[in-house]
C-alpha cells in the first residue's frame, strides 16, 4: 500500500516552475542558459512598497493578523475594486491569501464536491486543472482555437456546460496567450451563463493593468447579475513586481468568502503581516509605474513576435495583454525535422542553444510554447537570435 494519497497522484508538478528549476540548475553547471519560462517581471518592487514594508517591520507590525487580512488591506482592495472596476463589495466580501494561487485553491477547497466540473478553456494556466482535482472536482477542458486568438466562444461555452458544471474560469489578460476579452465578448459569454444560474464564475484578472493597443480591461463581475456569482481575484505580483510578497485577493459572495475563510484557518492561516501592509501601500500609493512599465513590456512585446514571425515554421500572433507570447511551432513539427511534439522542440531548444521555454502542451494545447517576456531586452535579442539558429539547423 503507498503512503502517498490516490488525489495526490492524479496531479502533475506544475511545468513551469519545472523549467524554472531546471534553468537555474543549468546555470549552476556553467551554461549559459536564457530563462523564458517564469511569469515574473524582472523589475524591482518600488521603493515607496519596500518602505511601508520596513516601517512596518520596525512598528512591531510582525504579530498574527485576521485570517483573511488585515482591516487596513481589506480597505484598500474595496478602495481599489470600487475605484477601478465599479465593484462595491463589503470587508466579509473580501478574502486576503497567501498569493492569488492559494486563493483559487482554497475555492475550489470550500466548494467541490467529487464530480463536479469546472470549465476550463485551453491555454490554460498550468494549475487550474490540478488545483480542481486535487479538490476531488473533474476539469472540463475546452480547446480554443488560434483562430479565435485562444478566446473561449459562446458557442463552446454553451456545448460544456451540463448537469455538473459547477465552476467556469475566466482569465483576462491570459496566461499563456496574453489575449484579452473584450467587454463585448465577455457580455456574450454572460448571456449564456445569466440563464444557468448555478453556475458559479471565477475570474481570474491577476494582469489586469498590463494591457496594450487600447484594450480595455473588464471583469465579468461588472455585469449586475453576475456579480452575486462571481469570485473576482487579483493580485500584487504582477502589475507591483511582488512576486515573492505573496499576496493575492479576491472579491465575491459573502458565503464563499466564509467558506474560504474557513479553509484558510487550517491550512496556512494569515498570509504575512509584513507582505499585507506593503500591499496596502501598493493600492493606496502612486500607480504612475504601472503605464511606465507596461509601455516597456510592449516594445519587448513588438520585438519578439517580429522576430519570431521572422522565423520559417513560426507563426505568432500578437496579444494584448500580460507579458507572454504563444507561438505556434506546428510547422517544425514533422519528419524531417525528427521534432514529433512541442515537447521535443522544447527539451531540443534547451539542448542545442540553452534557451528555455514551456511546450503548450503544458498548457492545454499541443503544437505551441510559451515565451515570457519579462526579462531585458539584452536576453531577449540573445534569445530570439539563438532560436532562430536553432530553427535554421533543422533539416527540411
Amino acid at each position: 500500500m503507498s503512503i502517498i494519497s490516490d488525489s495526490l497522484k492524479r496531479i502533475k508538478p506544475s511545468p513551469t516552475i519545472a523549467v524554472t528549476q531546471k534553468a537555474r540548475e543549468l546555470r549552476a553547471a556553467g551554461k549559459d542558459v536564457i530563462g523564458l519560462g517564469a511569469g515574473e517581471p524582472d523589475f524591482d518592487t518600488p521603493n515607496n512598497i519596500k518602505n511601508a514594508a520596513i516601517k512596518a517591520i520596525r512598528g512591531g507590525d510582525t504579530k498574527y493578523t485576521a485570517v483573511d487580512g488585515t482591516p487596513a488591506l481589506k480597505k484598500a482592495i474595496i478602495k481599489k475594486f470600487r475605484k477601478e472596476n465599479n465593484l462595491k463589495y463589503s470587508s466579509d466580501e473580501i478574502t486576503v491569501g497567501t498569493g492569488g494561487k492559494q486563493v483559487l485553491y482554497n475555492a475550489f477547497m470550500a466548494t467541490l464536491n467529487r464530480g463536479d466540473e469546472v470549465i476550463i478553456p485551453a491555454p490554460f494556466w498550468v494549475s487550474y486543472p490540478d488545483m480542481v482535482l486535487l479538490a476531488g472536482g473533474k476539469p472540463k477542458i475546452v480547446k480554443c482555437n488560434e483562430a479565435d486568438n485562444f478566446k473561449l466562444t459562446p458557442e463552446k461555452l454553451r456545448k460544456a456546460i451540463s448537469k455538473k458544471t459547477k465552476w467556469i474560469i475566466l482569465n483576462s489578460p491570459s496566461n499563456p496567450t496574453g489575449a484579452s476579452y473584450t467587454k463585448a465578448e465577455i457580455k456574450k459569454l454572460s448571456r449564456i451563463l445569466i440563464k444557468r444560474k448555478k453556475i458559479q464564475i471565477l475570474s481570474d484578472d491577476i494582469y489586469e493593468h498590463i494591457t496594450y493597443d487600447k484594450a480595455k480591461f473588464f471583469t465579468i463581475a461588472q455585469i449586475p447579475s453576475l456579480k452575486n456569482r462571481t469570485l473576482t481575484m487579483n493580485g500584487v505580483s504582477k502589475s507591483y513586481a511582488m512576486t515573492g510578497w505573496r499576496i493575492g485577493y479576491a472579491g465575491g459572495p459573502k458565503d464563499i468568502i466564509k467558506a474560504i475563510r474557513k479553509v484558510q484557518s487550517q491550512s496556512t492561516s494569515n498570509p504575512s503581516s509584513i507582505s499585507q501592509a506593503a500591499a496596502v501601500e501598493a493600492l493606496n500609493g502612486t500607480q504612475k509605474f504601472i503605464s511606465i512599465r507596461s509601455k516597456e513590456f510592449k516594445k519587448r512585446r513588438d520585438f519578439v513576435v517580429k522576430s519570431l514571425n521572422k522565423i520559417k515554421g513560426i507563426n505568432c500572433l500578437t496579444p494584448n495583454g500580460a507579458f507572454y507570447v504563444f507561438p505556434s511551432c506546428k510547422g517544425l513539427l514533422n519528419k524531417k525535422t525528427k521534432l514529433k511534439k512541442d515537447t521535443d522542440f522544447v527539451q531540443k531548444l534547451l539542448e542545442k542553444v540553452n534557451v528555455a521555454v514551456v511546450q503548450g502542451s503544458a498548457f492545454g494545447l499541443e503544437g505551441y510554447f510559451r515565451i515570457s517576456y519579462a526579462t531585458s531586452m539584452k536576453n531577449l535579442k540573445k534569445a530570439m537570435e539563438r532560436i532562430k539558429s536553432f530553427c535554421e539547423s533543422l533539416e527540411y
